[in-house]
């Protein structure tokens, strides 16, 4: 179901599973014209998450489990940070300047913010809301992809990358020894942190004590078709075993 700013997948009837792909299209939308950066710019990791929508769209095919998966480029605005977070529109990012985002202000933030933001963290909310009125538990499981190298950083030798609050590792913990056993280069909170306040898994189930987990797949692993089939078929079986396990429907309460 296309949306301006996002795009959903319903989900089989009954299911759990919230899938969100916070940086799905490295698209611009027509109204703030040329943004600034050239062809190759707007390919790379800095516009979006190569990969990561057919990773989604693959694990909610094979899982059953409803999707949201925004359709505007990151550089527009970050879905992935809070609003009073300062990258939430970037000026300048991996060294590649953005011409378009220079002239941003208060008003034309909170417009995108308006515009393109809240719509799609709206729809992630309706579909986790939607579980919990049935009585039910979701499970909220975020898909982004990882550029192997940032400009003037060391390679990054993770092939995936799985991110968590360090507290509620129900779906994470299970889900690193899984791929490990598989002979995968698993990072535990790399290459990012799993907490920064207010960002997407924060808001929609860090802060509800909904059973979660960020996977962060290397984006020249699923920079094609047959790439992304092949890393939601990896990740498919072990989440839907991990999913099954009574722990994971319920909310989270530390200890």
């Amino acid at each position: 179901m296309p949306q301006d700013c996002y795009e959903t997948v319903k989900g089989a009837p009954g299911h759990r599973l919230v899938l969100t792909c916070d940086h799905g299209s490295n698209r611009v939308p027509e109204e703030l014209g040329d943004i600034g950066l050239s062809a190759d710019d707007m390919a790379r990791h800095i516009a979006w998450d190569v990969g990561a929508r057919g990773v989604t769209l693959g694990l909610a095919r094979r899982l059953g489990g409803a999707a949201v998966l925004s359709t505007v480029s990151r550089i527009v605005i970050d879905p992935n940070r809070a609003e009073n977070d300062p990258t939430l529109v970037r000026r300048i990012y991996d060294r590649s300047v953005v011409p378009g985002n220079r002239g941003v202000d208060a008003a034309e933030r909170a417009r995108r913010i308006a515009a393109y933001y809240a719509p799609y963290h709206a729809a992630v909310d309706a579909k986790v809301d939607a579980v919990l009125a049935r009585g039910e538990v979701p499970s909220v499981v975020a898909i982004h992809s990882f550029t192997p190298q940032l400009a003037g950083r060391p390679p990054r030798p993770w092939e995936v990358g799985i991110l968590w609050d360090g507290t509620d590792g129900r779906i994470a913990v299970p889900l690193m020894a899984r791929l490990r056993a598989e002979g995968w280069c698993v990072g535990d909170n790399e290459p990012y942190p799993g907490t920064y306040g207010g960002d997407s898994q924060d808001r929609h189930a860090m802060q509800r004590g909904l059973p979660n987990v960020l996977i962060e797949v290397r984006n020249d692993l699923i920079s094609d078709a047959a790439g992304q089939e092949a890393w939601a078929g990896h990740l498919a079986p072990h989440l839907a075993a991990i999913l099954a396990d009574p722990a994971v429907g319920r909310r989270f309460e530390a200890a």
